[in-house]
């Protein structure tokens, strides 16, 4: 019988109270019985330490409880598994704890780069890497550009008009439930260096709502003038009016001549938009503040 996750956690808890005081004792809910069980089929004696109500620790044995987890190449309590991943959870022992292991690519982004010659390999418009966000020397990029779809993303040139004035953009897909998370981590730590953060997306209301999220300063769109002609309400899904509210308020609060305004305006007011994958003409950057 493995020692189960709560009463893991129970213990973890009982080994920090210890540091305080000599004993502790707990009711007996179901980690604790779990505790109990596991002692018993280990041969772990719990004497008179144990009644019908309640189950005394000390720091004899918990050591005797740390002897057989040794023994078996298991983390001792106190050594909590949540967090690392699997190959540092092999570190401390055989035990894996998925649950709340750190995921695979909690950290990872892909990052779009200049084409990368690879020797097997035929060159490529941009070289496409899968990263860790925490090995990414941040002063090396003059502007962020978040891409939101990974077809765009993959198709992505910064090689344009708009984003001449950056040298040497750092283009990275948005993520989705495999690399949202490290975008996330990458967002936050680029804010701190209060540089250009350009989303390049749908123009439609979830989309400015997902710039704003992310905290970008600015959006990648066609002009007013051709989004005007070429946006169309086949591009304004019904389960997207919930976020109509918050862009409101941000029109709201803009000033009368900012060119965001247009665009809002026709996305709140005329109901146009037009998905990133239909963008045409020249494209600008426009100040989300």
């Amino acid at each position: 019988m493995n020692l189960p996750g709560r009463a893991r956690n129970g213990l973890n808890g009982v080994a920090r109270e210890l540091l305080r005081q000599p004993t502790v004792e707990k009711p007996r809910r179901q980690w604790v019985d779990d505790v109990v069980a596991w002692c018993h089929q280990h041969d772990i004696d719990l004497a008179t330490r144990i009644n019908s109500k309640t189950l005394r620790f000390d720091a004899a044995l918990l050591a005797q409880i740390d002897d057989v987890l040794e023994s078996a190449r298991i983390a001792p309590v106190g050594r909590s598994l949540s967090g690392l991943t699997s190959t540092a959870q092999a570190k401390e022992g055989v035990e894996e704890d998925k649950a709340t292991r750190e995921s695979p690519r909690a950290r990872r982004v892909l990052v779009s780069f200049p084409p990368q010659p690879i020797a097997g390999l035929a060159t490529e418009q941009r070289a496409i890497r899968d990263v860790d966000v925490l090995g990414l020397k941040l002063s090396a990029f003059s502007a962020l550009i978040q891409v939101e779809n990974l077809d765009s993303f993959y198709e992505f040139s910064p090689d344009i008009s708009a984003l001449s004035g950056y040298i040497n953009p750092l283009v990275v897909y948005r993520g989705d439930s495999h690399y949202g998370g490290g975008f996330a981590l990458l967002a936050e730590a680029w804010h701190k260096t209060r540089r250009t953060h350009i989303y390049a997306g749908d123009f439609d209301v979830k989309g400015v709502t997902l710039a704003l999220d992310s905290n970008a300063t600015h959006l990648l769109l066609p002009t007013i003038e051709w989004l005007t002609q070429n946006s169309t309400p086949l591009h304004v899904p019904a389960e997207q009016f919930p976020y109509q509210r918050r862009l409101r308020k941000h029109l709201a609060g803009l000033p009368s001549a900012h060119p965001l305004r247009g665009y809002l305006t026709l996305l709140l007011e005329n109901h146009r938009g037009l998905k990133q994958q239909w963008f045409g003409g020249e494209m600008v950057c426009v100040g989300l503040v």
